[in-house]
C-alpha cells in the first residue's frame, strides 16, 4: 500500500511549456482525497514553490532545493542545509575557466551576476524572477545551492573542474541537460525525502516517486516505487535500468500512469509516449 507521492517538477509533472496540465491537476486532487501524501520535491526554490501551489490550490510538503530544505503543508521549516562556508566562499569568489552563467539560492530568493530574460522563461506561470547581485558581496553563509547553466558539453568540460578542486565537500548532479548544481555534501531529494517520511511515520516502501533527472535519481531508488519519464536524461535510464520508464511530459504521463494505478492496478501498465 503507499501512502506517499513525490513529485519531481520540471520535466515530470510540468510539461515542456513548464505549466501544470488540467489532467495532472485534477489526478492530484484525485490522489489528495485517497488520502495520500502528496510531496512535491524539486530544484526550484521554497518561495517559488509555495505561491505555485497555493495559486493552483494544492496542498503538499515541500522538498526544494534538490534536498537542502523541507517545509511542511503550513510553511514552517522541518530541515535546511547549506553549504559550508568555505565552500560557498570558493564557488562565489572563484573565477572558473567556463562561460557557464552561475546562480546562487539563498532563503532570500535567486542571485546571479547575468540579467538574462531568457532565464526567465521557466518561470513565466510562476512569476518568481532572479535577484541581480555582485557575488563578492553576497555572504558566504546561508547558501543553499550554486549552480552553473550553460549547454551540456560546457557543463561536463566543468565537472572536472569542480571535482578536482572540492573532491568530496560537495555533491554535484545534473537537474538538467543545461544545468550543473553544487549541493552540501549528502543533500538530495532522497535524503530529504527520509527525513520527511520519519518525521510523518511512513515507510519509504510505501512511497512511489517521479522523476526525469539526475537530481531525481537517489530518491527514485529509494522508494517501493520509483518511475521514470520517458524524456528523461538518458544517463538517468543508463545508470538505473531496473526503474519503470512511463511516458512523456508533454502527454502528462504522470497523471496517464496514476490513473491506471487508482483503476485498474491489476493490469499491465503500458505507457503512452
Amino acid at each position: 500500500m503507499f501512502r506517499l507521492a513525490a513529485f519531481d517538477m520540471d520535466g515530470t509533472l510540468l510539461m515542456p511549456d513548464h505549466r501544470l496540465g488540467e489532467k495532472t491537476l485534477a489526478t492530484l486532487a484525485q490522489l489528495a482525497e485517497k488520502p495520500m501524501t502528496l510531496t512535491f520535491a524539486t530544484g526550484r526554490h521554497y518561495l517559488e514553490m509555495k505561491d505555485i501551489l497555493a495559486n493552483l490550490g494544492l496542498e503538499g510538503y515541500l522538498i526544494t532545493g534538490n534536498g537542502t530544505r523541507i517545509h511542511n503543508l503550513h510553511g514552517d521549516r522541518l530541515y535546511a542545509s547549506d553549504l559550508p562556508d568555505d565552500c560557498a566562499e570558493e564557488l562565489l569568489r572563484t573565477q572558473w575557466d567556463t562561460p557557464a552563467s552561475r546562480h546562487v539560492f539563498r532563503d532570500e530568493g535567486w542571485f546571479t551576476d547575468l540579467d538574462d530574460p531568457q532565464l526567465l522563461v521557466p518561470h513565466e506561470f510562476s512569476g518568481f524572477r532572479y535577484q541581480l547581485c555582485n557575488f563578492a558581496e553576497l555572504p558566504i553563509s546561508g547558501n543553499s545551492k550554486v549552480c552553473f547553466c550553460a549547454p551540456h558539453d560546457v557543463l561536463l568540460q566543468l565537472v572536472p573542474q569542480l571535482e578536482s578542486h572540492f573532491g568530496g565537500r560537495v555533491d554535484l548532479c545534473f537537474s538538467a541537460a543545461d544545468c550543473l548544481d553544487i549541493m552540501p555534501a549528502g543533500s538530495n531529494k532522497g535524503s530529504a525525502l527520509a527525513l520527511l517520511t520519519q518525521q510523518l511515520g511512513i515507510e519509504m516502501a510505501e512511497c512511489m516517486a517521479f522523476g526525469d533527472a539526475m537530481n531525481d535519481r537517489e530518491m527514485l531508488e529509494s522508494v517501493g516505487m520509483g518511475l521514470v519519464m520517458g524524456n528523461a536524461l538518458p544517463v538517468l535510464k543508463q545508470q538505473a535500468p531496473h526503474l519503470q520508464v512511463i511516458g512523456h511530459c508533454q502527454h502528462q504521463a504522470v497523471s496517464h500512469f496514476l490513473q491506471h494505478w487508482l483503476h485498474s492496478p491489476h493490469l499491465t501498465y503500458s505507457p503512452e509516449y
